[in-house]
């Protein structure tokens, strides 16, 4: 098995090679850190990497939200306080009222609801609400995942929830203001491996779900997508907006030299 560091060597190389003759438009900020709780140093790692969005699933539970995957994990009691939003606010405070230090910068917070989605959603806007660091920056978006409310309720919560929208779905007026992202299941369109040439028909379907996203200005996401090296290059070449990975510094460090 490669270490760490021969693994981040060959992306190293990989990325140099393939940055010849493209364009940097990419940078850290277009990764989404899928599931991130799950990793070894939840917000913390994603955040120093400079990722544009981090992900935690929330949990409704007597006194608290709970951050976990699934019901098994509600054991380990870990909260949305102590993971995310103490730790994002301190970096606002940190950061003069950014949550980094190029100003310039957007912080997604993508919350994944769980349980149900009102009594969540509602819970979580009066979390929020004792964050006034967090709700008050421009440059932080919140934005609802998973269970969520009815598209024409979305315009009944406060503007500083944004919601996750589906790429396939067609929103009314007033929901489409509300919506930041527009996520969709990639094997819902493909079965590709990330490995051989993505197929043309596969393609095709892609950059016209992509196209869709785009001419309504919001950002695209794909996930249950394949997460390898190739699988970036392509996601890119599609023009996918935020590039959904599990390998935090893997991605961090190929995407980070394209601009070398």
């Amino acid at each position: 098995m490669l270490s760490m560091n021969k693994i981040i060597s060959l992306l190293l190389l990989l990325a140099g090679n393939w940055a010849v003759g493209q364009s940097p438009v990419y940078n850290p900020g277009n990764l989404h850190s899928h599931n991130d709780y799950e990793k070894p140093f939840p917000f913390s790692e994603a955040y120093n990497q400079g990722f544009g969005s981090i992900e935690a699933d929330i949990f409704l539970q007597p006194g608290n939200l709970i951050v976990a995957h699934d019901t098994a994990q509600l054991k380990l009691r870990r909260t949305l306080d102590s993971l995310y939003l103490q730790p994002l606010e301190q970096c606002i405070r940190k950061n003069n009222g950014y949550p980094y230090p190029d100003h310039s910068r957007v912080l997604q917070l993508l919350v994944d609801i769980k349980t149900d989605s009102t009594a969540t959603l509602d819970r979580l806007v009066k979390k929020l609400q004792s964050y006034p660091g967090i709700i008050s920056c421009k440059a932080v978006k919140i934005v609802i995942s998973g269970s969520r409310p009815a598209p024409m309720a979305f315009a009944r919560y406060p503007n500083w929830i944004y919601f996750d929208g589906e790429l396939h779905a067609d929103y009314p007026v007033a929901a489409v203001k509300k919506i930041e992202m527009l996520s969709d299941n990639f094997r819902n369109y493909s079965l590709w491996n990330g490995i051989d040439t993505l197929p043309a028909k596969d393609k095709s379907i892609l950059e016209a779900l992509i196209a869709k996203g785009h001419r309504l200005h919001k950002k695209v996401r794909f996930w249950n997508a394949p997460d390898l090296i190739n699988s970036w290059k392509v996601f890119m070449e599609l023009g996918v907006d935020y590039i959904n990975t599990d390998h935090i510094t893997a991605a961090a460090t190929f995407i980070g030299q394209m601009h070398k």
